[in-house]
C-alpha cells in the first residue's frame, strides 16, 4: 500500500521549468526519486534508467516531457513514466508529489521506490479472431510483443524463435561474454504466460503468404492474420582454407556460441586468441577476452571501424584496446587457418597473406552478418533485396504484401534522419530493431496513430563506453572532433556537406542523447557552427520533432 514519505532537505517544490533534481527519500535506505519540472508541473519518478541503471539526473529533458537517458538512448514520458524509445523494457514508476507544512512529500510503495521501476501492464487473456505471429526472438520481436500488450491488443500472439532460450539481451554476448541465460533473459516464461504470448522454440521453414500460414521444421503449421518478421542476422563465415574444417573457430550470435567460446578459453585462460574482423563485434570480444589471454585482432582497414568512424577516431579505439595488451594487424588479409600440431582437428594458427603466422588456440570471426531470410529465398510471392533483406515502407510494412511487417536486421527501409532523404537503408542496431517493433505494434493496435519518429542509437564497449546516434546511408565527408581525443574523451560529429548526420562520443555524456534529440527535432547545429566551437549541450530544445518516421 502506498505511504507518505518525506523528501530529505527540501522545503518547497522550487524547481525551474526544465530542471531535474535527484532527491533522497527519508525512511527508505538508499531510497531516491527524480523530480523534474515540465511547464508548471513538477513530477516525481524513478531516479534511474530501467535499462542499465544510469542516473536519470544526467539525462536530457525536453519541454514536452521526454526524458532520455545519457547512456544508451532509452527515453521515457515524464507525465506517465511510459517508454518512448528503446532499449528500456520497464517504464518508470510515478509518484504523487506535494508540499505540506514546509516540506515536500511523495506517496508511493517502498518496494517500488527501491526498484526504481514499475512492471508494464501486459496481463491479458487472449481472445478474438486476430492471430499475430512474430518470427524471431531478438530485440525487435521483444519490442513488438510487449508493446502489443501494453497498447491493448488482445488477440493471439505467437513468437517463434530457433534459439534455445527466451529473448535475451544479446548486446551482453559480445560486450561481456555472459554465458548464463538467467543473467540475460529479459523476461521469464511466467511473464510470457501472464501476457498470453505463446513462445515456440522452432525454426520457420516456409511461409504461404496467400493462405497466411507458416510452416516450421518440426512440422507445425501456424495460421496468422498479421505477420511480423524479425528473424535477425546470420554471422558470416570465412570461405577460406581451414575455416570450415577445423574446430575452435567460432561465430558469435547466440548464447551457445558464447558458451562454446568460453569453453575453449577455459578457466585457466592463457590462450592465444585470434579475432578476425575489427568492427564492433571483433573489438568488443577483444576487449572482453584481453585479460589473461594473448589476443590479436586482424582487420582489413587501416584502423578499426574505419568504414563507419574514420581512421582518426578508429585509432582512438585501437589505442584503448592496445592498452589492454591486445595486438593488431591492420591492413591485413587472411589466407588460411592451419591445424594444431597437437590435434589436427583443431585450429593451431592463422596465416595472413603477407606470410605472417599467428598462433591460435581459438579464432573468433567478427566479419559481419547477413539478413536471416533463408526461409524466404525460394518464395515466389516476395522479392528479396540483393543483400537478402526485405524492402519496407517507413512503417515497416513489407512491399507488395498485406499485413506483413519486417523489422531489425532484415528490414531495408527509407531513412529520413538527417542526410537520409528517404534513402533505403538497413541498420543492424539493437535500439533500431526494438523501436521498429514498438512502432509496428502501435500501427497494429492503434492504426490511426502516426508512428513516433526515432533516431538510430547504438553503443559499444571498447575500453571505454562509446555512444553513437544518427546514420550515414549516403556516407559522410567531414569530421569535427571536440574534447580531448588523445584521452579518449571526445565528441565526433560526422557531416555530409554542412549537415550533421551522425555523432559519436566517449566520456562526454549526455552529448549523444542531446544530439539525438536535436536531430529528431531538426535543431542540430551545422558542421560549420560546430567547427567554430558550438556545443550541442548549449543548444535549446524548443520546438517539436519533425513529423516523419525515422
Amino acid at each position: 500500500m502506498a505511504q507518505e514519505y518525506k523528501i530529505k532537505g527540501l522545503s518547497a517544490l522550487d524547481l525551474k521549468s526544465g530542471e531535474k533534481r535527484e532527491v533522497e527519500v527519508e525512511g527508505i535506505e538508499n531510497g531516491k526519486v527524480l523530480l523534474a519540472k515540465v511547464g508548471n508541473t513538477t513530477h516525481a519518478m524513478s531516479s534511474n534508467c530501467t535499462h542499465y541503471g544510469a542516473p536519470l539526473k544526467l539525462g536530457v529533458l525536453t519541454p514536452e516531457g521526454r526524458l532520455t537517458c545519457a547512456w544508451h538512448g532509452a527515453c521515457f514520458n515524464v507525465d506517465t513514466g511510459d517508454i518512448e524509445n528503446a532499449p528500456a523494457l520497464d517504464p518508470l514508476a510515478k509518484f504523487e508529489v506535494y508540499e505540506k507544512s514546509g516540506a515536500v512529500y511523495i506517496k508511493g510503495e517502498e518496494a517500488t521506490i527501491k526498484a526504481s521501476r514499475r512492471s508494464p501492464n501486459v496481463k491479458c487473456k487472449a481472445q478474438g479472431q486476430e492471430k499475430i505471429v512474430v518470427v524471431g526472438g531478438g530485440s525487435g520481436a521483444m519490442g513488438a510483443v510487449q508493446a502489443l500488450r501494453e497498447q491493448g491488443f488482445e488477440g493471439d500472439i505467437t513468437m517463434i524463435s530457433k534459439e534455445p532460450n527466451l529473448p535475451i539481451d544479446r548486446t551482453k554476448l559480445s560486450k561481456a561474454l555472459i554465458a548464463d541465460k538467467s543473467k540475460i533473459e529479459w523476461r521469464s516464461q511466467e511473464w510470457f504466460d501472464t501476457a498470453s504470448i505463446c513462445t515456440v522454440s522452432d525454426e520457420v521453414s516456409a511461409i504461404d503468404f496467400k493462405s497466411r500460414s507458416i510452416s516450421t521444421k518440426s512440422g507445425k503449421s501456424l495460421p496468422y492474420t498479421k505477420l511480423i518478421l524479425a528473424s535477425g542476422g546470420t554471422p558470416k563465415a570465412l570461405p577460406l582454407p581451414g575455416f570450415k574444417d577445423l574446430s575452435n573457430i567460432f561465430l558469435l550470435r547466440t548464447l551457445p556460441d558464447v558458451q562454446a567460446i568460453l569453453g575453449a578459453v577455459g578457466e585457466d585462460k592463457g590462450k592465444n586468441v585470434v579475432i578476425i574482423g575489427s568492427s564492433f563485434i571483433g573489438m568488443e570480444v577483444a576487449n572482453a577476452l584481453s585479460s589473461n589471454n594473448t589476443v590479436t585482432v586482424v582487420g582489413m582497414e587501416s584502423a578499426p571501424l574505419e568504414r563507419v568512424m574514420g581512421s582518426e577516431v578508429g585509432k582512438i579505439f585501437q589505442k584503448l584496446i592496445s592498452n589492454k595488451g591486445v595486438k593488431f594487424h591492420m591492413g591485413a588479409s587472411v589466407d588460411s587457418a592451419q591445424p594444431s600440431q597437437n590435434d589436427k582437428s583443431k585450429v593451431g594458427s592463422v596465416s595472413l597473406k603477407d606470410g605472417t603466422n599467428l598462433p591460435a588456440d581459438l579464432v573468433v570471426l567478427g566479419i559481419g552478418v547477413y539478413p536471416a531470410t533463408e526461409y524466404l529465398q525460394d518464395n515466389s510471392a516476395i522479392q528479396l533485396e540483393k543483400d537478402g533483406s526485405l524492402r519496407t515502407s517507413e512503417s515497416f510494412q513489407v512491399e507488395g504484401l498485406s499485413d506483413v511487417y519486417a523489422i531489425g536486421d532484415i528490414a531495408t527501409y527509407p531513412y529520413h534522419g538527417p542526410g537520409g532523404n528517404g534513402t533505403l537503408t538497413r541498420i543492424e542496431h539493437w535500439n533500431v530493431a526494438q523501436n521498429a517493433g514498438r512502432s509496428v505494434a502501435a500501427s497494429i493496435a492503434k492504426p490511426s496513430v502516426a508512428p513516433k519518429p526515432f533516431i538510430p542509437v547504438f553503443w559499444s564497449a571498447m575500453g571505454s563506453q562509446l555512444r553513437y546516434c544518427g546514420n550515414t546511408p549516403n556516407g559522410w565527408d567531414d569530421l569535427v572532433l571536440q574534447g580531448q581525443p588523445d584521452e579518449a574523451k571526445f565528441a565526433a560529429f560526422y557531416g555530409k556537406g554542412d549537415t550533421v548526420v551522425a555523432v559519436a562520443s566517449m566520456q562526454m555524456d549526455p552529448v549523444m542523447s542531446q544530439s539525438a534529440e536535436l536531430m529528431r527535432r531538426g535543431n542540430m547545429p551545422s558542421m560549420s557552427e560546430l567547427r567554430k566551437g558550438q556545443s550541442v549541450l548549449e543548444v535549446g530544445l524548443a520546438g517539436n520533432a519533425k513529423e516523419m518516421h525515422l
